[in-house]
């Protein structure tokens, strides 16, 4: 079965879930590794750097999990919906920082949509 068929396969929000998890990865991943340490000062912070990146890799995980129709996909999506809440609030703490507005919000709609995952029990 070729990947693009077994797209299909999947609903139209769990399609979307998984989107917004490969968004908010990549967004995350660059922000912390290129964008952070380029600021330095608070965007360097351990604390912070730590949650964008625990933030980048459960996002992948948990695409990787809905696109193999994990049956534990719903548990991960769990734990990515609270771990995006708590990155989204992290960022928001920038003000007026573009980029880490930009992290807030997708880190936001990642946690929308998982939380809707978590509960879906497909």
């Amino acid at each position: 079965m070729s990947h693009h068929s077994s797209i299909h396969q999947l609903s139209q929000e769990m399609q979307q879930c998984i989107q917004n998890c490969w968004d908010c990865y990549s967004l995350c991943l660059n922000t912390a590794t290129t964008y952070c340490l380029q600021q330095g000062g608070h965007h360097v912070e351990a604390a912070h750097l730590q949650l964008m990146l625990d933030c980048a890799e459960i996002c992948q995980t948990s695409a990787n999990f809905m696109l193999r129709s994990s049956s534990f996909h719903e548990r991960i999506c769990g734990i990515c919906a609270e771990i995006c809440d708590r990155c989204d609030r992290d960022c928001q703490k920038f003000g007026d920082d573009l980029q880490m507005q930009a992290c807030a919000d997708i880190c936001r709609r990642c946690a929308e949509s998982c939380q809707q995952m978590a509960m879906a029990r497909v």
